[in-house]
Parts: C-alpha cells; sequence; structure tokens
C-alpha cells in the first residue's frame, strides 16, 4: 500500500510517515499543492491524504484535479483540514471529496478511516 501525504505542515507530515510507515505503508510526501498533483500523478499512490491550505495550490483545486484526471480519478482522497465551515464543505463536494476528516483528530479514528479507504487485499481461499 501506498499514501501520498500532501501536507505543508513538514512537522504533521513527518509524524504521519512515522505511524503509517509503522503499519507497513509506503509514504510519499509533498509539502505544497503543485507537488502534490505531480506526485499523485506521477506515483499513482492508493490513497491521498490532503490539507486545504496549502501553498501554489489549494488543496480544493488539487483534489478538482486528482477527480477529473483519468490517471487519477481512481485514487480515494481524504481531506483533512481544520476548515469545515458550511462553505468549505460546499467547495469541497464541488470538488469531488467524499471523505473529510477535522483537525484536530485521534490518530486511532485517522487510522481507522484510512484502513476503510486503502483497498482490501484479495482473499486467498483457504
Amino acid at each position: 500500500m501506498k499514501i501520498l501525504i500532501v501536507e505543508d505542515s513538514k512537522n504533521m507530515s513527518g509524524v504521519l510517515k512515522e505511524v503509517l510507515e509503522h503499519e507497513g505503508i509506503t509514504v510519499l510526501q509533498a509539502f505544497d499543492g503543485v507537488a502534490g498533483l505531480l506526485a499523485a500523478r506521477r506515483e499513482k499512490p492508493d490513497l491521498v491524504l490532503l490539507d486545504l491550505l496549502l501553498p501554489k495550490m489549494s488543496g480544493y483545486d488539487v483534489c478538482s484535479r486528482l477527480m477529473t484526471d483519468n490517471l487519477t480519478r481512481h485514487i480515494p482522497v481524504l481531506v483533512v483540514s481544520t476548515l469545515d465551515t458550511r462553505d468549505s464543505m460546499n467547495k469541497l463536494r464541488a470538488a469531488g471529496a467524499r471523505h473529510f476528516m477535522k483537525k484536530p483528530y485521534s490518530l486511532d479514528e485517522l487510522l481507522a478511516k484510512i484502513h476503510s479507504l486503502l483497498p482490501k487485499p484479495p482473499s486467498t481461499g483457504a
């Protein structure tokens, strides 16, 4: 499994990377919207964790472009942000976002949500 974290806070991104790698997940990081979009297209992760307040391109624009690009539209995007106003949620829905978690969050809740969005490994008949 491979997750792309698009988060401008290197501290928060680093903590998440460490936790996810402990779970056996490969983690890619991007610290601005443009880099995040390029990494998603190049690496095709199984999930994108996306902040909204990013340099160079907002998370809304990143999400919208991911959802309309044939290379990335199948990748689930989990938006993780402090912005949970009605206006912000409407903009997110318009951008194609279907999954949202408010910061601050509990790590257990975030991990549960991440695991629910990752593809399930094929079961082996025993």
